[in-house]
């Protein structure tokens, strides 16, 4: 299975190059402000996608998923929308989740430790590919100013887990590729620290 991967267009996906694939994944951050009238035209962009699957998850943009979930959702007709949930393709599990520790009062903002320890602890053992807006902390999570901003919780769920591909995005300046044991660390960001398209979408075999 060949998985097509980016995270954090913000709006400028039309900007982006996709090549075909088994599975597109979008990984959050779509939006730049999280209206509905953005999730319309990213909508209609994924109908122009030839990918067979396509999935997609919020990010703290994304703000109509958080307030009108039920809309929102409703209006993604070109993709499986996760929130906390699994979807399994050909045999490959995937699951995907928008939290992410508290930034700037953004959507889906959880406090580290026990409260978003309670989202990790949801993720299946059975879970091939995992799917979440923020990083680890320590992988691919360094800032422009050197700080690794990553989820300590999400990184003690990953030991559980051990997924064979993680994919997220959400600090931009740290996008790229770490293999660490039998995972392999996609932080998929489109755009850098300006919000200047950087990195194509990252292609992933599983």
């Amino acid at each position: 299975m060949q998985i097509v991967a980016t995270s954090d267009t913000h709006s400028r996906h039309e900007q982006l190059t996709v090549p075909d694939g088994d599975v597109f994944v979008h990984a959050g951050d779509s939006m730049k402000f999280g209206s509905l009238d953005e999730l319309d035209n990213f909508n209609r962009w994924l109908g122009t996608l030839p990918h067979a699957h396509k999935i997609v998850i919020a990010g703290n943009h994304d703000w109509c998923f958080q307030t009108m979930p039920e809309d929102a959702q409703a209006r993604l007709t070109n993709a499986t929308y996760l929130q906390d949930e699994s979807v399994t393709i050909d045999g490959v599990h995937f699951y995907g989740s928008p939290w992410q520790p508290w930034f700037l009062d953004w959507a889906f903002n959880l406090q580290r430790g026990p409260e978003i320890k309670e989202k990790w602890d949801l993720i299946p053992a059975a879970c091939d590919v995992l799917i979440t807006h923020g990083p680890p902390h320590g992988i691919l999570d360094e800032t422009v100013r050197g700080e690794s901003v990553g989820c300590e919780e999400l990184l003690l769920a990953l030991e559980r887990v051990q997924p064979k591909l993680h994919i997220f995005g959400h600090i931009h300046e740290a996008a790229g590729l770490q293999e660490i044991g039998a995972t392999t660390f996609a932080n998929a960001s489109f755009l850098d620290v300006r919000y200047k398209a950087a990195q194509e979408c990252t292609v992933l075999s599983i």
